[in-house]
């Protein structure tokens, strides 16, 4: 797994191993920051289930001015950590050890972009939406990476939507209307 482009570009990063871990491949990711491409520069990141910090890490290559990074794994958490200051990017971010959706109820941080990728089939998704949409800035974007089978709700009060298929990934990308 790399960075893809920016100012880390081809930087390796570290992730953890198993099978409770799934890292967004360079396929899906470079789809997904091709969909967000006018959107990242200034912007400020939420990577909510973070794993190995790798969405965030895109964003603030690309030039993102912030990304918060949550996650409930002390393991992933330090791997996250770990890749932001090979990337040189610890100073721009911050990274939170505990529950993302508990995060969200106490936090009144407000972000241009969030990356939602939970386990698959955790069924939390949509709560996810729900409790992130109120941190989203106006013409903010939510971006969910789940299971091409698995169907999210198309029709978000204030926001658009747009779904896009990769194989077995789909990603949901929500626009909020200004």
């Amino acid at each position: 797994m790399r960075v893809i482009t920016g100012t880390a570009r081809g930087r390796k990063l570290r992730t953890l191993e198993g099978e409770s871990v799934r890292p967004t491949t360079d396929k899906v990711k470079e789809a997904m920051f091709s969909i967000i491409q006018f959107d990242v520069e200034g912007s400020r990141v939420l990577d909510m289930f973070c794993g190995c910090g790798q969405l965030g890490i895109e964003a603030l290559s690309r030039g993102a001015q912030s990304a918060v990074f949550v996650d409930i794994s002390r393991s992933s958490i330090a791997v996250a950590e770990e890749n932001l200051e090979a990337t040189g990017f610890r100073g721009l971010s911050k990274t939170v050890l505990g529950n993302s959706l508990e995060y969200l109820d106490r936090t009144s941080e407000v972000f241009d972009i969030a990356f939602l990728d939970p386990p698959y089939k955790a069924g939390i998704m949509e709560d996810a939406i729900e409790r992130v949409s109120p941190h989203i800035a106006d013409g903010g974007i939510i971006v969910c990476e789940t299971a091409s089978e698995e169907v999210l709700p198309e029709d978000i009060e204030g926001y658009t939507s747009k779904r896009y298929k990769y194989g077995k990934i789909a990603l949901t990308v929500y626009r909020k209307v200004v």
